[in-house]
């Protein structure tokens, strides 16, 4: 994909920049429904950034839960931007971007924790790396071990492994390991090609040479191109150990599993669509079928086990079912966004003709 010279759907920064900004860093949180957790990940923030000059702006894509009220009464200096609708984690992330005042934009999802100056340290890392456009840290689980915050693009090989789940069998293995970096313990500075969008500090400047986000994405998938188009310019993407975070995960879908299962499926297809070639989709198309059949039988032997939750087990082979189904019938109704997916990839196709 060209860096952006799509004429529509892809905002870029609506205002001229005419001095160089006061605020350090914009920290950009979008919440659905997650007041509890977006609660903590706000006292976080205000408790644990302490030597940089920082903005909070959060986007509610619509929640039901009170959650604007309880920003507002208990973080009267956060600035709050209410949607009519659920807009998806991707346009809700560019509207705070394009009212970001900082020299940096931070991504943050509300079901993380902030620990120990964490957004300083990545800015200080930031600001000693000038070719770097998004940075990434240490992520870690509730019970601090490491989660897997960097990997690999999409690709036939990383589909084929990721598909087999060999990656699980032989974890430290660079090869099998690939897509999900599983042999690395995130010790290190490392030049990576896709950092976590649950925390990614992204530098203005190549913000506004790139572009937003693709909105096209709109839940996943969103890191993946956004690093990918950074990399295209020369810009680097980079992690580094010396900060660290809590991310709980999948708390902000769970009450959407099997959508956002799926969602998460498909929007590899759209990375492959848009990125690479027509044999590479097909080939993906084929692979997300062949995870979702090898694991369906799975889930059904589970539902027959004595002590099992017979429930849960039967809803994940039926998400199974119906990913198989999708993935070689009718990919776009895995998406949450279908219509504008469609609509994206016949611009597309004109634009090529």
């Amino acid at each position: 994909m060209t860096t952006f010279s799509i004429p529509r759907g892809i905002p870029r920064f609506q205002e001229e920049i005419s001095s160089k900004p006061v605020t350090d860093v914009s920290v950009i949180i979008v919440g659905w429904n997650t007041r509890d957790l977006l609660m903590d990940c706000l006292r976080s923030v205000h408790f644990e950034t302490r030597e940089v000059k920082y903005e909070v702006l959060y986007i509610d894509n619509a929640s039901k839960d009170d959650s604007v009220a309880m920003v507002r009464r208990e973080f009267p200096r956060v600035r709050i931007l209410e949607n009519r609708e659920n807009l998806g984690f991707v346009a809700a992330s560019n509207q705070g971007i394009a009212l970001a005042k900082g020299r940096y934009a931070l991504l943050l999802n509300s079901d993380t924790i902030i620990l120990d100056d964490a957004i300083s340290k990545v800015v200080d890392f930031a600001d000693e790396h000038p070719r770097g456009a998004a940075f990434g840290c240490k992520v870690l689980n509730p019970n601090l071990s490491v989660q897997r915050s960097c990997f690999m693009a999409p690709s036939i090989l990383n589909m084929v492994l990721f598909s087999s789940y060999l990656y699980k069998i032989f974890p430290h293995s660079r090869f099998f390991g690939r897509q999900m970096m599983t042999w690395w313990d995130c010790s290190d500075v490392r030049e990576v090609e896709t950092v976590s969008g649950c925390f990614s500090l992204v530098r203005r400047a190549a913000i506004e040479e790139i572009g937003m986000m693709d909105p096209v994405y709109f839940f996943y998938g969103d890191d993946l191109d956004w690093c990918y188009r950074f990399r295209k310019r020369g810009w680097k993407v980079i992690f580094t150990p010396s900060a660290s975070i809590i991310h709980l995960g999948g708390k902000s879908s769970m009450h959407m599993r099997r959508a956002f299962r799926l969602q998460l499926f498909g929007t590899a297809l759209v990375f492959l669509r848009l990125n690479r070639s027509r044999a590479a989709f097909i080939a993906g198309a084929l692979l997300n079928a062949l995870f979702f059949a090898l694991r369906c039988p799975y889930w059904l032997a589970s539902a027959l086990k004595a002590g099992r939750d017979r429930h849960s087990s039967l809803y994940e082979a039926g998400t199974c079912a119906i990913g198989f189904f999708l993935s070689l019938f009718d990919w776009k109704r895995m998406l949450m966004n279908r219509e504008a997916v469609e609509a994206r990839l016949k611009w597309d196709r004109r634009s090529q003709a």
